[in-house]
């Protein structure tokens, strides 16, 4: 498997919420105490979140598209602020990039109001070498619904724009890598024993190419850890986090952690983090491992752009990497 082996996505569901506006959870995020106080932060820090200012756009460098990062969107207020967090460390990491950020619901700017604001430029040109105005890196950890349809339709709808479409971050070494930190941060053992397993807790799809991406991460950290890792999700797919638990522990594996395949906090995550018999580590969120691999699916979205240019002429208005 390529590192570049990756599609996919995750589904959630409710109606859309507004920054500056009350945000009604449901009674799945108050599992227990932790979870009640996590919500309270939310809630102030999304009230906050709603009268700052957004971030001056910087025109896209000659040559270079405007990166769109595409959340899924969460009524968890944290889940705005983590991937509001993600977008400046990718702006750190690439100074000369406009990184901009849309939603597919739930969250404000949606998608379709972001690549509105995107001015026409370069990409429009019939030159060969043409490049795209934007190119949509999806923070979505495998294939699913949303990267096969929901965000190719959106880039469609924006027919001012010449767009093309990344790969998902999922599955890929770097996602190991940040899983790792985070279960260590929650309490992962240096040395970890023939009892030790790991359930990766990710959100479900329909899609069986989203449950072959989940595997694949699967076995990216079992390398990485040197223990049995086996997935788990919170709907529309087998087994859940507690059956997972289960056959670990019929294997032996008595002592078991759940890392959180999530991007950002939100009511998967907190479900699964529920049902940990132990180590719960958190979410994805900004880890500097995530910064890198949305810039590697950034750059070879666009190195796809120049072989087509180079190979075929100029480049289709809507291509997926």
């Amino acid at each position: 498997m390529t590192d570049d082996e990756s599609y996919g996505t995750t589904t959630h569901l409710g109606t859309t919420t507004h920054l500056g506006t009350t945000t009604h959870l449901d009674s799945t995020t108050h599992l227990d105490s932790t979870a009640g106080l996590l919500t309270m932060i939310g809630h102030q820090l999304g009230s906050r979140l709603g009268r700052v200012a957004p971030p001056s756009r910087r025109p896209a460098t000659p040559n270079r598209p405007a990166l769109v990062l595409v959340a899924h969107g969460s009524r968890n207020p944290l889940a705005l602020a983590t991937v509001t967090a993600l977008a400046e460390r990718v702006r750190a990491q690439r100074p000369e990039l406009d990184v901009r950020l849309g939603h597919i619901e739930l969250n404000e700017p949606l998608l379709s109001d972001t690549l509105a604001d995107l001015p026409p430029g370069h990409g429009t040109s019939t030159d060969a070498a043409a490049f795209p105005d934007a190119i949509l890196v999806p923070l979505l950890l495998s294939r699913g619904h949303h990267v096969k349809h929901d965000i190719p339709e959106a880039a469609a709808a924006a027919d001012h724009l010449v767009t093309r479409v990344a790969a998902p971050l999922g599955p890929h070494p770097l996602l190991a890598e940040a899983l790792h930190d985070r279960l260590t941060e929650a309490g992962w053992p240096a040395a970890p024993t023939r009892r030790t397993g790991v359930v990766l807790a990710a959100a479900g799809s329909r899609d069986p190419d989203a449950a072959t991406d989940t595997r694949r991460t699967a076995a990216l950290l079992a390398r990485r850890l040197g223990v049995p890792v086996v997935p788990a999700y919170a709907s529309a797919a087998t087994p859940d986090v507690r059956t997972a638990v289960r056959a670990l522990a019929a294997r032996g594996r008595t002592r078991t952690a759940v890392a959180s395949y999530f991007t950002a906090p939100g009511r998967f995550a907190t479900e699964t983090s529920a049902a940990a018999p132990g180590v719960a580590a958190a979410p994805l969120g900004d880890h500097p491992s995530l910064a890198r691999l949305i810039l590697h699916r950034y750059d070879s979205a666009l190195a796809g752009v120049h072989a087509a240019a180079t190979s075929t002429g100029p480049a289709p208005r809507l291509a997926t990497a």
